[in-house]
C-alpha cells in the first residue's frame, strides 16, 4: 500500500473516531436535556430551565464532584472529550441563529404604533439601572477576587452582564404560555430586543477596551452600522422577501418547497453574517430577519413546521450543556464568595425587575401588567450565558464570578414563570396561559382578593 493510501486511511480512521466521540456526546446531551426538560415542565417551569439544569448536572458542579469523590473515575474525560469541543461550540451558535429567527417571526409588533414610547421607556430603564448598579457592585467585589483583574474592565463587564435580558428564552417562555402575540407581549419583547442590542454594543465596547482601548470610536461606528443595517432590512429586504414569499407560498399551496426553504436559510445566513461583521453578533441579524416577516402568518407556520423541532431538541441543549461543563460551584469556596453571589442575584433582580416594572407602571400599565413586564424583562438565562462565556474567554471574569453569574441567570429564569402565572390574572395574558395548558397553575381571577 502506498504512502498516500496509508495517509488517507489514517485520516479516515481519525475522522471516524472523532465522529463516534461526537455521537456519544450528542446521545448524552439530548437524552439528558429532554429528561430534565420534561421534569421541569411538570413542575410548571419552561423546558429551557430544565435544559440549563441538565448542563449543570453534567458539568463539574455535579458530575465533576462525583468523579472527584472516586464514584465515577475518569468519566468526564471519556464522555466529554475536549478535542471535539469546537464542533459543539459551532453547532450551539448555529442553533442560536435559527432560534432567534423563529423568535423574531413569532411576535406581533403592530401594537408598537400606539405603545412604542412605553417600550423605549422600559428598555432604557432596563439597561441603565442594572448597568449602573452592576458597575458599582464590580468595584465592591474587585478587591476580593482570587486573582488580579483590571478594575475598570471588570466593573464594566459586571454592568453589562446585569443589563442583559434573555431574548431567546423569554421568547420561548412566552410562546409556551401563548402570550407572545398580545399587546403586553409585543411591548416586552421589543423592549428586550432593544435591551439586548444595547447590551451587545456595551459588550463589544468592553471587549474593545480590554483588547485595544479604542472604545468610543468603535462603539460609534458600530451604532451607525447597526442603524444602517436595520434601515436596509426595512426598506430593501422586507419588501423583496414579502413579494417572493407570497409568490412561492401561492405556488406551493401554502407550503415551503425545499428550494424555498433553502432560499430562506440563505437569506437568514446573509443577515447573520452582516450583523456579525458589524460586531453585534450573528443572532441579531437572525432576529431582525424574522421580525420583518412576522406578519406573514402562513409563512410563519410553514417555517415553524420545518425548523422548530430540530432547533429545540438538537441545537439548544448543546449550548446549555457546554456552559454547564464550564460552571463549577466549588469555586465559591468561602462565605465571602457566597455573600457576593447573593449580592449579584439581589442587584440583578432589584435593578431589572424593579426598574422595568416601575417604568411600565409610569407608562400607563396597570400594576399587574407592570409586574408581568418586569418579571419577563428579568429573565436572563440564554443571553446571560452567552455574555458570561465571552467574559470568561476574554479573561475578564474569574471562575468564581462566572459561577455567580450562571446562578443568577438560572434563578432569574426559574422565578419568571411562577411569578408571571400569579401576576397575570385578570390581564389579557390569562386566556393564552389557559389555552397553553397552564390552567392548573392559575386560580380563578380574584380568588385571593387581588
Amino acid at each position: 500500500m502506498s504512502g498516500m493510501s496509508l495517509h488517507v486511511l489514517a485520516v479516515g480512521l481519525e475522522v471516524e473516531q472523532r465522529l463516534v466521540l461526537v455521537l456519544v456526546q450528542l446521545l448524552i446531551i439530548i437524552a439528558a436535556a429532554r429528561l430534565f426538560a420534561s421534569l421541569f415542565r411538570r413542575m410548571g417551569q419552561p423546558a429551557a430551565v430544565g435544559e440549563i439544569a441538565a448542563g449543570l448536572v453534567l458539568g463539574p458542579s455535579v458530575l465533576g464532584k462525583l468523579e472527584a469523590a472516586g464514584l465515577l473515575p475518569g468519566i468526564s474525560a471519556r464522555v466529554f472529550d475536549p478535542s471535539v469541543g469546537p464542533v459543539f461550540t459551532v453547532m450551539s451558535q448555529l442553533g442560536l441563529v435559527l432560534l432567534l429567527f423563529l423568535v423574531g417571526m413569532e411576535f406581533d409588533f403592530s401594537h408598537l404604533r400606539r405603545h412604542g414610547r412605553a417600550a423605549m421607556s422600559i428598555s432604557v430603564t432596563g439597561v441603565a439601572a442594572p448597568f449602573i448598579l452592576g458597575y458599582a457592585l464590580g468595584h465592591i467585589m474587585h478587591p476580593f477576587l482570587p486573582d488580579e483583574r483590571n478594575l475598570f474592565g471588570f466593573s464594566l463587564f459586571m454592568g453589562t452582564a446585569m443589563a442583559i435580558t434573555a431574548l431567546p428564552i423569554l421568547g420561548r417562555i412566552m410562546m409556551e404560555l401563548k402570550i407572545n402575540r398580545t399587546r403586553v407581549g409585543a411591548i416586552t419583547i421589543t423592549a428586550a430586543a432593544v435591551d439586548d442590542a444595547t447590551g451587545w454594543i456595551l459588550l463589544a465596547a468592553v471587549t474593545a477596551l480590554v483588547q485595544t482601548g479604542f472604545v468610543l470610536k468603535k462603539s460609534l461606528v458600530m451604532i451607525a452600522m447597526t442603524v444602517g443595517f436595520a434601515l436596509a432590512m426595512l426598506v430593501v429586504v422586507r419588501p423583496a422577501m414579502r413579494a417572493w414569499i407570497r409568490w412561492t407560498m401561492d405556488r406551493n399551496a401554502g407550503e415551503l418547497s425545499l428550494n424555498a426553504l433553502a432560499v430562506v436559510l440563505l437569506a437568514l445566513f446573509v443577515c447573520s453574517i452582516a450583523t456579525s461583521l458589524i460586531g453585534i453578533f450573528a443572532i441579531f441579524g437572525a432576529f431582525m430577519f424574522g421580525a420583518i416577516l412576522s406578519d406573514l402568518d402562513e409563512f410563519r407556520a410553514a417555517v415553524h413546521r420545518s425548523l422548530s423541532g430540530l432547533v429545540t431538541v438538537f441545537f439548544l441543549p448543546i449550548f446549555f450543556t457546554y456552559t454547564g461543563l464550564r460552571t463549577d460551584i466549588g469555586t465559591l469556596d468561602s462565605a465571602v464568595m457566597w455573600l457576593f453571589a447573593g449580592a449579584v442575584l439581589a442587584v440583578a433582580i432589584a435593578a431589572k425587575f424593579g426598574g422595568c416594572a416601575l417604568a411600565a407602571w409610569m407608562s400607563g400599565f396597570s400594576g399587574r401588567e407592570a409586574t408581568c413586564i418586569g418579571v419577563m424583562m428579568n429573565t436572563r438565562a440564554l443571553m446571560e450565558l452567552v455574555v458570561i462565556n465571552v467574559g470568561h474567554d476574554l479573561g475578564i471574569i474569574p471562575p468564581s464570578v462566572f459561577c455567580m453569574l450562571v446562578i443568577m441567570a438560572l434563578v432569574t429564569t426559574v422565578m419568571t414563570t411562577p411569578i408571571l402565572l400569579r401576576a397575570m390574572r385578570g390581564t389579557e395574558l390569562e386566556s393564552g396561559v389557559v389555552s397553553a395548558g397552564f390552567a392548573r397553575s392559575l386560580r380563578p381571577s380574584g380568588a385571593d382578593g387581588a
